[in-house]
């Protein structure tokens, strides 16, 4: 099963903690167990929300766009990992074995969350939308190496 591991952050705190660069060196060491153990498919750190930008759809139907930071957010995803794991109580184990830094002064959470598959989906996911679907992962895989 493919899983979302998202690191959170404080949102108020995001512009003034940096990792320093022992933390930087046990986060590479953890990422090199993952990739050895078969693990990580993929996985960066996001710069802060003062980078970014919220698109809203409003019930109303209207869309607008707010710019970062976004400082009334007590939780930000920090960074990110996506992991193949047989299950969620692997994925916990591998999770709980994360470097963390106390010098952040607060408390930090990893957030797992498993990714849908197709057959999550049921009758709705219908042979022609699952060709298309495989069509669409195909041309990102074939994009991905020619880059």
């Amino acid at each position: 099963m493919r899983v979302l591991v998202m690191i959170k952050g404080n949102g108020a705190d995001e512009d003034r903690i940096a990792p320093t660069t022992e933390m930087l060196a046990r986060m590479g060491e953890y990422n090199e167990e993952l990739v050895k153990a078969g693990i990580m498919l993929g996985g960066e750190g996001l710069k802060p929300t003062s980078a970014g930008a919220k698109v809203v759809f409003a019930v109303s139907g209207d869309t607008s766009v707010v710019d970062g930071p976004f400082t009334e957010s007590k939780e930000v995803i920090a960074g990110y990992w996506i992991w193949q794991v047989s299950s969620m109580e692997e994925a916990v184990e591998w999770a709980k074995r994360c470097p963390h830094d106390p010098q952040f002064g607060s408390e930090e959470v990893l957030e797992i969350r498993p990714f849908f598959e197709m057959e999550d989906f049921g009758d709705a996911m219908t042979p022609e939308l699952r060709e298309k679907e495989e069509e669409l992962a195909r041309q990102i895989q074939s994009q991905q190496r020619e880059s």
